[in-house]
């Protein structure tokens, strides 16, 4: 009975060791390496058939990355907001050792502005943003 004890506590043990191992690896996976350089597009600049994509999903919110040649486009769309005057706001794009992090807001109206912009004929907006960087081989993370 007591060879067994001991050999349970043996295993427990081993078992933490093996998962406090798994979660600092994870840790260092998702550690940031560097920022990563990007340009906003208006939406004159978007690849043609990009721009075709971003069309078909701006009804909904979306995120969607698109590889051109040497670049990497990541898309962030808001869906359909019943007045205009939005923005978006990139709060980080950085490199990890698995992946790359995105984290964008959309940021509404102040007051004011809604009112000014619910009476305009418009009236409904699709917030989007395209940021264009450097390919990377890398799965993209949406925060």
């Amino acid at each position: 009975m007591r060879k067994a004890n001991v050999l349970l506590v043996t295993m427990a043990a081993a078992g933490l060791i093996c998962l406090a191992g798994c979660s600092i690896q994870t840790k260092d996976r998702n550690e940031k390496l560097r920022d990563i350089e990007f340009t906003v597009l208006g939406e004159e600049s978007i690849p043609e058939e990009l721009q075709t994509i971003v069309e078909e999903k701006k009804e909904k919110e979306f995120k969607i990355t698109y590889q051109d040649g040497d670049f990497l486009y990541i898309c962030v769309g808001y869906g359909r907001q019943e007045t205009g005057g939005y923005s978006i706001t990139v709060n980080d794009l950085y490199l990890t050792a698995n992946a790359v992090y995105v984290d964008t807001n959309l940021i509404g109206p102040d007051p004011g502005e809604k009112e000014l912009y619910g009476r305009r004929e418009e009236g409904a907006s699709y917030p989007y943003v395209v940021l264009k960087t450097e390919y990377l081989d890398k799965s993209v993370v949406f925060d």
